[in-house]
């Protein structure tokens, strides 16, 4: 299960970009929200990865891993998703080919990442969500780290530099590391006595990660998790009991989430002034 095909030192040149959410808080009016009429009309679709923050909100995330020397983006999307469809295709031609996949219906994460498998092929892939700004800083470390691997943020930089409140962070998905920097475990909603029993310097998980073909097979083994969905955390932790290693990646930086209408002016804020290259 955990072997794979290619050579861990082989540069990653893929990546896919989770898109098939429903987008269920984007749709939710915000009275509070400071969104012009474009946008609401965006965020009423539920397709938050177009939300016009100067340009498509997609555009700033597909041109940080181009940044980092990835040259294929495959967007996982719904069948109803014609308008990704069209993104895909307007967007290709530059510095990346974007491409998209279907994951029929939404039945987790794990279940998204199987829809491209075809795309990865024999290839290590990056895995992201499509309504986060990664800072091309961790992403390029993520891509230089062997085998498996996943980005531990630090928490203290996240409150600091996101657009996330620190309440929220508290509740993300903490990062067991060992002692070699190697993932052992991720803990989900930790409650407050985990949070004391990691201590301060635990990081979390923002859902980056570097993935060899094995994750595949574990996607298609696992079993639905008490919300009957296929988590790609599960399948992480059955990739980890069968032998495959996972670097965490140390990242002190912010990310940008784009999760509901009233995250829209903070992120277009933040990403005043940044290039983009498609």
């Amino acid at each position: 299960m955990s072997a794979t095909t290619t050579s861990p030192a082989a540069p990653v040149t893929r990546a896919v970009i989770l898109a098939r959410g429903l987008g269920t808080r984007m749709r939710r009016a915000d009275d509070g929200a400071q969104v012009d009429e474009k946008q609401a009309a965006v965020a009423a679709s539920g397709v938050k990865a177009l939300i016009d923050v100067g340009r498509p909100f997609l555009d700033f995330v597909i041109s940080a891993l181009a940044d980092v020397g990835v040259t294929d983006v495959c967007l996982v999307i719904g069948p109803e998703h014609d308008v990704l469809r069209e993104y895909a295709e307007r967007t290709s031609g530059g510095r990346v080919t974007v491409t998209t996949a279907v994951q029929a219906e939404p039945r987790g994460t794990a279940d998204a990442v199987a829809a491209a498998r075809d795309f990865a092929g024999d290839q290590r892939v990056i895995v992201l969500n499509s309504d986060n700004h990664y800072p091309a800083d961790a992403l390029r470390a993520l891509a230089a780290a062997p085998g498996s691997a996943l980005v531990g943020f630090d928490r203290e930089a996240l409150v600091a530099q996101s657009n996330i409140p620190a309440e929220r962070i508290r509740a993300f998905a903490l990062v067991d590391v060992d002692a070699d920097g190697r993932l052992r475990d991720i803990v989900e909603k930790p409650d407050e006595q985990t949070l004391a029993a990691f201590g301060d310097d635990a990081p979390v998980s923002m859902n980056a990660w570097l993935f060899t073909p094995g994750i595949f097979e574990a996607c298609a083994r696992i079993d639905p998790s008490p919300r009957g969905e296929y988590e790609v955390i599960d399948a992480v932790r059955r990739q980890v009991a069968g032998g495959e290693v996972f670097t965490v990646v140390p990242a002190a930086v912010g990310v940008l989430d784009m999760s509901s209408r009233g995250d829209i002016a903070s992120v277009q804020e933040a990403l005043a002034g940044i290039e983009v290259r498609l």
